[in-house]
């Protein structure tokens, strides 16, 4: 993670005294809602932490159950829910019961950086594909059809993605899963950011078959990111494999944030998280253009996430020297593309609009500034 270091170099910037403006990291910066707080210290005045089921509480997975039939209009057992340590540890744990020593995962470059790591922990070998505008920075059939190999046994997407913010529609999923699953493999989709989206027109890849893994986050939507809690809903002949991989590793999950999760689907809840989402949008909408105005390369809007994945070859051919001097010079934080992959990577940067309209309308007029002078 090159971001880590712009983000700790931000630390020492700002206990210098100097004003930051913080376009880095993918962390919500509202905090976490009052009823889930107020669920927490309901928890903590109890006293009582025991180990909870390895899958999750069961009201827990019920609760996620039910999300899914009210938000998605999809039917989900509970029991085909495994409760994580964040979805890191679901993605660990669908590696751990998916791949062998040796086996090939498809995923996107760019793409979430940790994803090859998953794979690798499990002895995989993570297989990046170069994605760009023209798919929309996704995987799609024919790249399928492209790139897969004997030794290919799945595939890994994410919509809305990380770091670009496009999504997979209804039709292009179906189109995936078919050709993942006529190829023997299985289709892992990283959905942590859906609920995050602003197309309106967002549906789980769940709606199209039961045969998919799908890993969600309490992380971004429900910004719950310290707390460390996320889910799988896997198809129901792997929840045994899932639960004694996770017994193993884990143990069980944060009994606290359980509770303080599941305050997260009440319906006070539910429209605190709901005025945040468009305020997202509100920033996203702002961002772009402003950031088009600058020079920088927007060729697909994202519709999802917070991010805008921009093309910056314009000033610089090296985006992490380009990032490391805004941070110093402008005091503006981007995260290099090289984080995200190698693919065209020195012609990117990631702005996170994870800052109110103020702090953005301040980062855009610092980097104006810089870029004209």
């Amino acid at each position: 993670f090159h971001v880590v270091e712009i983000f700790n170099r931000v630390g020492e910037l700002e206990r210098a005294g100097h004003s930051v403006v913080n376009l880095c990291i993918g962390e919500p910066d509202f905090p976490t809602a009052q009823p889930m707080l107020d669920a927490a210290i309901k928890s903590l005045q109890s006293g009582r932490f025991p180990y909870t089921p390895s899958l999750g509480i069961p009201e827990l997975r019920s609760a996620i159950s039910t999300f899914y039939w009210d938000r998605y209009q999809v039917n989900i057992a509970p029991e085909r829910i495994a409760v994580t340590a964040g979805a890191s540890a679901a993605l660990l744990l669908t590696m751990g019961v998916l791949i062998s020593p040796g086996d090939e995962v498809l995923l996107t470059d760019p793409g979430y950086p940790c994803n090859h790591q998953f794979i690798r922990a499990m002895g995989g070998k993570p297989v990046g594909v170069p994605v760009d505008s023209d798919s929309n920075y996704q995987l799609d059939a024919a790249l399928i059809e492209q790139h897969w190999a004997a030794q290919t046994t799945a595939a890994l997407v994410a919509s809305p993605a990380n770091p670009t913010g496009t999504m997979i529609h209804a039709d292009q999923m179906a189109k995936l899963i078919e050709a993942v699953h006529g190829r023997g493999g299985r289709l892992i989709v990283d959905e942590i950011y859906l609920a995050l989206n602003y197309s309106g027109a967002a549906k789980t890849a769940l709606a199209l078959s039961d045969d998919v893994f799908i890993i969600n986050s309490f992380s971004k939507y429900f910004q719950m990111t310290g707390w460390r809690l996320g889910w799988i809903v896997a198809p129901s002949g792997y929840v045994k494999a899932i639960e004694r991989l996770s017994q193993n590793l884990f143990i069980s999950n944060s009994a606290i944030a359980q509770h303080a999760a599941l305050a997260g689907f009440e319906p006070r809840t539910l429209q605190i998280l709901e005025s945040r989402r468009k305020e997202f949008q509100a920033r996203r909408d702002y961002l772009i253009p402003a950031l088009k105005d600058l020079g920088f390369g927007v060729p697909v809007t994202p519709e999802g996430a917070f991010y805008v994945y921009a093309d910056s070859s314009t000033f610089s051919d090296d985006s992490y020297r380009f990032a490391w001097d805004l941070l110093e010079q402008a005091h503006v934080a981007v995260t290099p593309g090289i984080d995200f992959g190698t693919h065209h990577a020195n012609r990117h940067v990631r702005f996170s609009y994870c800052a109110s309209l103020e702090q953005l309308g301040e980062g855009v007029a610092r980097l104006k500034r810089y870029l004209q002078h």
